[in-house]
Protein backbone atom coordinates (compact mmCIF):
# COMPACT_ATOMS: atom_id res chain seq x y z
CA UNK A 1 0.00 0.00 0.00
CA UNK A 2 1.07 3.64 -0.74
CA UNK A 3 -0.78 6.48 -0.87
CA UNK A 4 -0.30 10.13 -0.75
CA UNK A 5 -3.63 12.43 1.72
CA UNK A 6 -4.21 15.96 2.63
CA UNK A 7 -3.24 15.99 6.36
CA UNK A 8 -6.67 17.53 7.76
CA UNK A 9 -9.24 15.11 6.45
CA UNK A 10 -6.91 12.40 7.53
CA UNK A 11 -6.54 13.61 10.99
CA UNK A 12 -10.17 14.01 11.68
CA UNK A 13 -11.68 10.98 9.95
CA UNK A 14 -8.92 8.77 12.14
CA UNK A 15 -10.31 10.72 15.40
CA UNK A 16 -13.50 9.91 14.87
CA UNK A 17 -12.91 6.23 14.13
CA UNK A 18 -10.56 6.64 17.08
CA UNK A 19 -13.22 7.65 19.75
CA UNK A 20 -15.34 4.19 18.86
CA UNK A 21 -12.40 2.17 19.80
CA UNK A 22 -12.11 0.24 22.96
CA UNK A 23 -10.50 2.10 25.95
CA UNK A 24 -9.02 -1.99 27.46
CA UNK A 25 -9.60 -4.42 24.06
CA UNK A 26 -10.39 -7.43 25.01
CA UNK A 27 -7.90 -8.56 22.26
CA UNK A 28 -5.33 -6.00 20.49
CA UNK A 29 -6.19 -6.28 17.07
CA UNK A 30 -9.98 -4.84 18.35
CA UNK A 31 -8.18 -1.64 19.10
CA UNK A 32 -6.52 -1.50 15.40
CA UNK A 33 -7.69 0.70 12.88
CA UNK A 34 -7.93 -0.57 9.36
CA UNK A 35 -6.64 1.54 6.28
CA UNK A 36 -8.34 0.21 3.19
CA UNK A 37 -6.79 1.89 -0.04
CA UNK A 38 -8.87 0.38 -2.67
CA UNK A 39 -12.30 2.52 -2.82
CA UNK A 40 -13.88 5.40 -4.65
CA UNK A 41 -15.44 8.48 -3.17
CA UNK A 42 -18.59 9.47 -4.46
CA UNK A 43 -17.32 11.25 -7.26
CA UNK A 44 -15.72 8.21 -8.28
CA UNK A 45 -12.16 9.36 -7.23
CA UNK A 46 -9.96 7.00 -5.14
CA UNK A 47 -10.69 7.16 -1.29
CA UNK A 48 -8.79 5.76 1.70
CA UNK A 49 -11.32 3.97 3.76
CA UNK A 50 -10.48 4.63 7.63
CA UNK A 51 -12.73 1.65 10.05
CA UNK A 52 -12.67 0.30 13.69
CA UNK A 53 -14.62 -2.15 14.86
CA UNK A 54 -15.27 -4.06 18.14
CA UNK A 55 -18.23 -6.47 17.62
CA UNK A 56 -20.38 -3.53 18.89
CA UNK A 57 -19.38 -0.68 17.56
CA UNK A 58 -18.48 0.15 14.00
CA UNK A 59 -17.26 3.41 12.68
CA UNK A 60 -16.31 3.91 8.87
CA UNK A 61 -15.27 7.52 6.99
CA UNK A 62 -13.47 7.63 3.59
CA UNK A 63 -11.24 10.73 2.59
CA UNK A 64 -9.89 11.61 -0.82
CA UNK A 65 -6.22 9.94 -1.43
CA UNK A 66 -3.93 9.60 -4.30
CA UNK A 67 -3.37 6.02 -4.22
CA UNK A 68 -0.07 4.47 -6.01
CA UNK A 69 -0.76 1.07 -4.79
CA UNK A 70 -3.46 0.05 -3.18
CA UNK A 71 -4.00 -2.68 0.19
CA UNK A 72 -5.00 -2.74 3.60
CA UNK A 73 -3.53 -2.76 6.65
CA UNK A 74 -4.14 -2.51 10.92
CA UNK A 75 -2.40 -0.27 12.87
CA UNK A 76 -3.11 0.78 16.33
CA UNK A 77 -5.87 3.45 16.61
CA UNK A 78 -5.03 5.29 19.93
CA UNK A 79 -1.31 5.59 18.34
CA UNK A 80 -2.65 6.62 14.81
CA UNK A 81 -4.77 9.36 16.21
CA UNK A 82 -1.90 11.48 18.18
CA UNK A 83 0.38 11.40 15.20
CA UNK A 84 -2.10 12.19 12.64
CA UNK A 85 -3.80 15.32 14.92
CA UNK A 86 0.15 15.82 15.76
CA UNK A 87 1.19 16.30 12.07
CA UNK A 88 2.61 19.26 10.41
CA UNK A 89 -0.04 20.83 7.93
CA UNK A 90 1.27 19.32 5.23
CA UNK A 91 0.23 16.40 2.64
CA UNK A 92 0.93 12.78 4.22
CA UNK A 93 2.32 10.13 2.74
CA UNK A 94 1.96 6.45 3.87
CA UNK A 95 3.16 3.15 2.65
CA UNK A 96 3.56 0.08 3.79
CA UNK A 97 7.34 -2.04 4.09
CA UNK A 98 7.13 -5.39 5.30
CA UNK A 99 5.11 -5.45 8.52
CA UNK A 100 5.51 -1.66 9.27
CA UNK A 101 3.12 1.33 8.15
CA UNK A 102 5.52 4.07 7.11
CA UNK A 103 4.26 7.69 7.72
CA UNK A 104 5.88 10.92 6.28
CA UNK A 105 4.51 14.33 6.66
CA UNK A 106 7.38 17.25 5.95
CA UNK A 107 10.35 16.84 7.81
CA UNK A 108 8.25 14.18 10.58
CA UNK A 109 8.59 10.31 10.16
CA UNK A 110 6.81 7.95 11.57
CA UNK A 111 7.04 4.09 11.50
CA UNK A 112 4.33 1.76 13.12
CA UNK A 113 4.30 -1.95 13.70
CA UNK A 114 1.04 -3.49 11.50
CA UNK A 115 -1.04 -6.12 13.33
CA UNK A 116 -2.64 -8.88 11.36
CA UNK A 117 -5.07 -8.23 9.26
CA UNK A 118 -6.34 -11.82 8.66
CA UNK A 119 -7.48 -11.52 12.23
CA UNK A 120 -9.53 -8.75 12.24
CA UNK A 121 -13.14 -9.38 12.27
CA UNK A 122 -15.30 -8.50 9.13
CA UNK A 123 -17.09 -5.07 9.14
CA UNK A 124 -21.07 -5.09 9.92
CA UNK A 125 -22.89 -4.31 6.59
CA UNK A 126 -25.54 -1.29 7.10
CA UNK A 127 -28.75 -2.86 7.93
CA UNK A 128 -31.94 -1.72 5.80
CA UNK A 129 -32.41 2.02 5.36
CA UNK A 130 -35.34 3.21 7.70
CA UNK A 131 -35.60 6.36 6.99
CA UNK A 132 -33.99 10.12 7.34
CA UNK A 133 -34.47 13.39 9.64
CA UNK A 134 -32.38 17.09 9.37
CA UNK A 135 -28.67 16.42 11.24
CA UNK A 136 -29.67 19.83 13.31
CA UNK A 137 -32.59 18.04 14.59
CA UNK A 138 -31.11 14.73 14.91
CA UNK A 139 -27.69 16.53 17.07
CA UNK A 140 -29.88 18.50 19.59
CA UNK A 141 -32.50 15.99 20.43
CA UNK A 142 -29.87 13.10 20.89
CA UNK A 143 -27.83 16.17 23.06
CA UNK A 144 -31.14 17.18 24.86
CA UNK A 145 -32.22 13.44 25.75
CA UNK A 146 -28.37 11.66 26.66
CA UNK A 147 -27.74 13.80 29.37
CA UNK A 148 -30.47 11.81 31.55
CA UNK A 149 -28.82 8.25 30.65
CA UNK A 150 -27.31 6.47 33.12
CA UNK A 151 -23.93 5.65 33.29
CA UNK A 152 -23.63 2.58 35.64
CA UNK A 153 -22.85 -0.67 33.54
CA UNK A 154 -24.52 -2.77 36.03
CA UNK A 155 -27.51 -1.21 35.11
CA UNK A 156 -27.15 -1.62 31.17
CA UNK A 157 -31.58 -0.89 30.64
CA UNK A 158 -30.77 2.87 31.94
CA UNK A 159 -27.59 3.81 30.06
CA UNK A 160 -29.28 3.33 26.73
CA UNK A 161 -31.31 6.09 24.72
CA UNK A 162 -35.04 4.72 23.99
CA UNK A 163 -36.16 5.20 20.62
CA UNK A 164 -39.52 4.80 19.85
CA UNK A 165 -40.94 5.01 15.70
CA UNK A 166 -44.54 5.65 15.26
CA UNK A 167 -44.96 6.73 11.64
CA UNK A 168 -43.32 10.28 11.17
CA UNK A 169 -43.26 10.69 15.21
CA UNK A 170 -40.08 9.98 16.62
CA UNK A 171 -39.23 9.79 20.29
CA UNK A 172 -36.07 9.82 21.90
CA UNK A 173 -36.17 8.94 26.01
CA UNK A 174 -33.29 8.37 29.22
CA UNK A 175 -33.78 8.18 32.50
CA UNK A 176 -31.14 6.98 35.81
CA UNK A 177 -33.70 6.88 37.97
CA UNK A 178 -33.31 10.51 39.17
CA UNK A 179 -34.30 12.45 36.23
CA UNK A 180 -36.07 11.41 32.36
CA UNK A 181 -35.73 13.28 29.42
CA UNK A 182 -37.83 13.12 26.40
CA UNK A 183 -37.80 14.56 23.01
CA UNK A 184 -40.26 14.25 20.22
CA UNK A 185 -39.97 15.39 16.38
CA UNK A 186 -40.99 14.51 13.20
CA UNK A 187 -38.98 12.25 10.32
CA UNK A 188 -39.15 11.25 7.15
CA UNK A 189 -39.76 7.36 7.36
CA UNK A 190 -39.45 4.93 4.38
CA UNK A 191 -42.56 3.47 3.27
CA UNK A 192 -42.27 0.31 4.96
CA UNK A 193 -41.13 1.25 8.15
CA UNK A 194 -43.61 4.10 8.17
CA UNK A 195 -45.94 0.75 7.32
CA UNK A 196 -44.32 -1.35 10.68
CA UNK A 197 -46.69 0.09 13.34
CA UNK A 198 -44.97 1.69 16.71
CA UNK A 199 -41.20 0.25 16.52
CA UNK A 200 -39.08 0.75 19.86
CA UNK A 201 -35.75 -0.02 20.73
CA UNK A 202 -33.00 0.84 23.11
CA UNK A 203 -29.77 2.01 21.54
CA UNK A 204 -25.93 2.57 23.86
CA UNK A 205 -26.68 6.89 25.02
CA UNK A 206 -22.37 7.04 24.38
CA UNK A 207 -22.61 5.51 20.80
CA UNK A 208 -25.96 8.07 19.91
CA UNK A 209 -24.10 10.73 21.40
CA UNK A 210 -20.79 10.06 19.94
CA UNK A 211 -22.53 9.65 16.66
CA UNK A 212 -24.95 13.08 16.97
CA UNK A 213 -22.14 15.48 17.67
CA UNK A 214 -20.14 14.55 14.02
CA UNK A 215 -23.60 13.66 12.14
CA UNK A 216 -26.03 16.20 13.66
CA UNK A 217 -24.59 19.40 11.87
CA UNK A 218 -26.75 22.17 10.45
CA UNK A 219 -27.67 21.80 7.26
CA UNK A 220 -26.78 18.06 6.95
CA UNK A 221 -29.05 15.45 6.30
CA UNK A 222 -28.97 12.15 9.06
CA UNK A 223 -29.88 8.45 7.18
CA UNK A 224 -31.14 6.00 9.86
CA UNK A 225 -30.74 2.18 9.31
CA UNK A 226 -32.18 -0.21 11.41
CA UNK A 227 -32.89 -4.43 11.99
CA UNK A 228 -33.88 -4.12 14.87
CA UNK A 229 -34.82 -7.85 15.16
CA UNK A 230 -31.05 -8.37 14.70
CA UNK A 231 -30.02 -5.82 17.42
CA UNK A 232 -28.77 -3.69 15.29
CA UNK A 233 -28.71 -0.15 14.39
CA UNK A 234 -26.76 2.22 11.51
CA UNK A 235 -26.52 5.52 11.11
CA UNK A 236 -25.15 7.28 8.18
CA UNK A 237 -24.44 11.36 6.85
CA UNK A 238 -21.27 13.51 5.63
CA UNK A 239 -19.36 11.00 4.37
CA UNK A 240 -19.49 8.75 7.59
CA UNK A 241 -21.44 5.68 8.98
CA UNK A 242 -21.67 3.81 12.29
CA UNK A 243 -23.52 0.66 13.41
CA UNK A 244 -24.16 -0.30 16.94
CA UNK A 245 -25.31 -3.27 18.27
CA UNK A 246 -28.94 -2.48 20.76
CA UNK A 247 -29.03 -2.93 23.68
CA UNK A 248 -30.88 -6.39 24.96
CA UNK A 249 -32.63 -5.06 28.10
CA UNK A 250 -36.13 -3.82 28.93
CA UNK A 251 -36.44 -0.28 29.34
CA UNK A 252 -38.70 1.15 32.57
CA UNK A 253 -42.35 1.49 31.93
CA UNK A 254 -41.74 5.99 32.41
CA UNK A 255 -44.69 7.02 30.87
CA UNK A 256 -46.69 6.51 34.41
CA UNK A 257 -44.05 8.58 35.91
CA UNK A 258 -45.12 11.66 34.04
CA UNK A 259 -47.58 14.09 36.48
CA UNK A 260 -51.00 14.04 35.16
CA UNK A 261 -51.48 17.44 36.84
CA UNK A 262 -50.24 20.03 38.14
CA UNK A 263 -50.71 22.13 41.64
CA UNK A 264 -48.16 24.75 40.68
CA UNK A 265 -46.01 26.37 38.26
CA UNK A 266 -43.47 28.88 38.25
CA UNK A 267 -42.07 30.97 34.85
CA UNK A 268 -38.20 31.44 35.34
CA UNK A 269 -35.54 33.00 33.20
CA UNK A 270 -33.06 30.36 32.67
CA UNK A 271 -29.74 32.42 32.75
CA UNK A 272 -30.57 34.34 36.40
CA UNK A 273 -31.74 30.92 37.70
CA UNK A 274 -28.78 29.21 36.45
CA UNK A 275 -26.19 31.72 37.54
CA UNK A 276 -28.09 31.69 41.35
CA UNK A 277 -28.15 27.94 40.97
CA UNK A 278 -24.27 27.81 40.81
CA UNK A 279 -23.78 30.28 43.65
CA UNK A 280 -25.79 28.99 46.44
CA UNK A 281 -24.83 25.44 45.74
CA UNK A 282 -21.12 26.53 46.37
CA UNK A 283 -21.98 25.54 49.94
CA UNK A 284 -24.00 22.48 49.53
CA UNK A 285 -21.62 19.48 50.62
CA UNK A 286 -21.07 17.59 47.56
CA UNK A 287 -23.54 19.21 45.44
CA UNK A 288 -26.61 17.18 47.84
CA UNK A 289 -29.24 19.72 47.66
CA UNK A 290 -30.55 23.41 46.59
CA UNK A 291 -33.55 23.91 48.49
CA UNK A 292 -36.04 26.41 46.30
CA UNK A 293 -39.00 28.23 48.16
CA UNK A 294 -41.86 29.37 45.78
CA UNK A 295 -44.62 31.53 46.83
CA UNK A 296 -46.34 34.40 45.28
CA UNK A 297 -44.21 36.23 43.28
CA UNK A 298 -41.02 34.70 44.29
CA UNK A 299 -38.97 32.24 44.91
CA UNK A 300 -36.02 32.00 47.53
CA UNK A 301 -32.93 29.82 46.66
CA UNK A 302 -30.76 28.15 50.08
CA UNK A 303 -28.29 25.79 50.49
CA UNK A 304 -26.06 24.61 53.79
CA UNK A 305 -26.76 24.26 57.39
CA UNK A 306 -25.65 25.87 60.25
CA UNK A 307 -22.53 23.01 60.91
CA UNK A 308 -21.46 24.37 57.47
CA UNK A 309 -21.62 27.48 55.26
CA UNK A 310 -24.92 28.38 54.44
CA UNK A 311 -26.20 30.71 51.32
CA UNK A 312 -29.47 32.18 49.85
CA UNK A 313 -30.51 34.01 47.21
CA UNK A 314 -33.75 35.48 45.69
CA UNK A 315 -35.16 35.79 42.33
CA UNK A 316 -38.45 36.99 40.78
CA UNK A 317 -40.66 35.02 39.16
CA UNK A 318 -43.55 34.20 38.00
CA UNK A 319 -45.62 31.67 40.34
CA UNK A 320 -49.10 30.19 40.55
CA UNK A 321 -50.88 27.75 42.58
CA UNK A 322 -50.23 26.83 46.10
CA UNK A 323 -46.50 28.11 47.94
CA UNK A 324 -44.32 24.73 48.14
CA UNK A 325 -40.48 24.50 49.27
CA UNK A 326 -38.62 21.37 47.36
CA UNK A 327 -34.95 20.47 46.82
CA UNK A 328 -32.98 18.99 44.07
CA UNK A 329 -29.83 17.52 43.28
CA UNK A 330 -27.80 20.95 41.60
CA UNK A 331 -26.04 19.51 39.02
CA UNK A 332 -29.16 17.62 37.56
CA UNK A 333 -31.51 20.82 37.85
CA UNK A 334 -28.54 22.88 36.06
CA UNK A 335 -28.20 20.03 33.49
CA UNK A 336 -32.21 20.24 32.60
CA UNK A 337 -32.30 23.68 32.63
CA UNK A 338 -29.47 23.86 30.02
CA UNK A 339 -30.72 21.03 27.67
CA UNK A 340 -33.66 23.24 27.42
CA UNK A 341 -32.13 25.98 24.58
CA UNK A 342 -34.61 28.41 25.75
CA UNK A 343 -34.38 31.91 27.70
CA UNK A 344 -37.45 30.93 30.18
CA UNK A 345 -38.59 27.18 31.24
CA UNK A 346 -41.74 26.35 33.05
CA UNK A 347 -41.12 24.22 36.21
CA UNK A 348 -44.56 22.50 37.54
CA UNK A 349 -44.94 20.79 40.69
CA UNK A 350 -47.18 18.35 42.44
CA UNK A 351 -46.19 17.94 45.70
CA UNK A 352 -42.85 18.62 47.33
CA UNK A 353 -41.60 14.70 47.29
CA UNK A 354 -43.00 14.09 43.40
CA UNK A 355 -41.11 14.75 40.42
CA UNK A 356 -40.93 18.07 38.75
CA UNK A 357 -41.46 18.97 35.37
CA UNK A 358 -38.85 21.16 33.49
CA UNK A 359 -40.13 22.39 29.81
CA UNK A 360 -39.07 25.50 27.82
CA UNK A 361 -41.22 28.79 27.45
CA UNK A 362 -41.26 30.11 23.76
CA UNK A 363 -41.01 33.95 23.42
CA UNK A 364 -44.88 33.80 22.88
CA UNK A 365 -45.32 33.09 25.95
CA UNK A 366 -46.48 29.37 25.62
CA UNK A 367 -44.92 26.28 26.94
CA UNK A 368 -42.88 24.82 24.72
CA UNK A 369 -44.45 21.24 23.48
CA UNK A 370 -41.57 18.37 22.51
CA UNK A 371 -39.12 18.38 24.49
CA UNK A 372 -39.97 18.06 28.80
CA UNK A 373 -37.19 17.24 31.94
CA UNK A 374 -38.67 14.86 34.62
CA UNK A 375 -36.72 15.55 37.70
CA UNK A 376 -36.87 13.73 41.00
CA UNK A 377 -36.91 15.80 44.41
CA UNK A 378 -34.02 15.37 47.00
CA UNK A 379 -35.65 14.84 50.53
CA UNK A 380 -36.13 17.25 52.84
CA UNK A 381 -34.20 17.06 56.32
CA UNK A 382 -36.94 16.77 59.30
Amino acid sequence: MKIRVERDGLADAVAWVARSLPSRPPVPVLGGILLDAGGTSADGSDALTISGFDYEVSATVGVPATIADGGRTLVSGRLLAEITRALPAQPVEIFVDGARVMITCGNARFSLPTMPVEDYPQLPAMPPHAGQLAGEVFGQAVAQVAVAAGRDDTLPMLTGVRLEINGDKLTMVATDRFRLAMREFTWQPDDSMAAAGEVAVLVPARTLNDAAKSLGTAGSTVELALAAGDGLLGLAGSGRRTTTRLLDAEFPRYRQLLPSEQMSSAIVEVGPFLEAIKRVSLVAERGTQVRLEFADGGLRLSAGGEDEGSAEEELAVEFTGDPITIAFNPSFLQEGLGALHADRAELSFTIPNRPALIKGVGEDGTVQAGYLYLLMPVRLPG
